[in-house]
């Protein structure tokens, strides 16, 4: 079960990876051609920014789970490394469990975001799920497709917050227990 859970999580870091790389390399390639069209054709898209703003806000809450899993959010190094091993695995577990309530929040108040929320890009046309297949929709994009990544982080932060305490309590239980980004100190139980 162990190896089971082992391999789900790597797959998902993948995955993860994968989108923020290829979110990144949306935004480089909406901004590059953004300021080609307006400086060299003097045509720029209107859509560009707001593509490229789009990415860079769905990066940047996807990466947060990849954060969390990792344990490279903000944490405070100093305080742990002057705890007993017990002492900052019990601080290392309670910000865990805050970054999981964060989560819950995100979840909660994020899907009553998106439900309530009102109003269309006018740049954007979009696509809806129709009928069994995708319909192209000439009208405008709804915003609440723009924010939807509020929950959906959310759900991944509480998985990546979860896992890391799951990891966490089986290190200190098998003596292999560091503390996060720690290489030097030895573990002693």
């Amino acid at each position: 079960m162990l190896a089971f859970a082992k391999s789900v999580d790597r797959a998902v870091k993948k995955i993860l990876t994968a989108f923020c790389a290829i979110l990144l390399l949306l935004m480089v390639v909406f901004t590059v051609y953004s300021v080609v069209m307006r400086y060299v054709f003097e045509n720029p898209p209107v859509w560009g920014d707001l593509l490229t703003v789009l990415s860079n806000i769905w990066l940047v809450f996807l990466a947060l789970a990849l954060t969390v899993r990792d344990k490279d959010h903000i944490a405070l190094d100093l305080i742990y490394t002057r705890l007993p091993l017990k002492g900052a695995f019990l601080v290392q577990q309670f910000w865990s469990l805050i970054i999981f309530g964060l989560g819950l929040v995100m979840i909660i108040y994020g899907i009553e975001a998106v439900a309530t929320m009102g109003g269309k890009y006018w740049e954007m046309w979009y696509f809806a799920w129709e009928d069994g297949g995708f319909v192209f929709k000439p009208n405008y994009m709804p915003k609440k497709y723009a924010i939807a990544i509020v929950p959906i982080s959310g759900f991944l932060v509480c998985v990546a917050a979860l896992a890391s305490i799951l990891e966490d309590c089986v290190r200190l239980k098998a003596g292999t227990y560091r503390l996060s980004g720690d290489t030097d100190i030895q573990t002693e139980s």
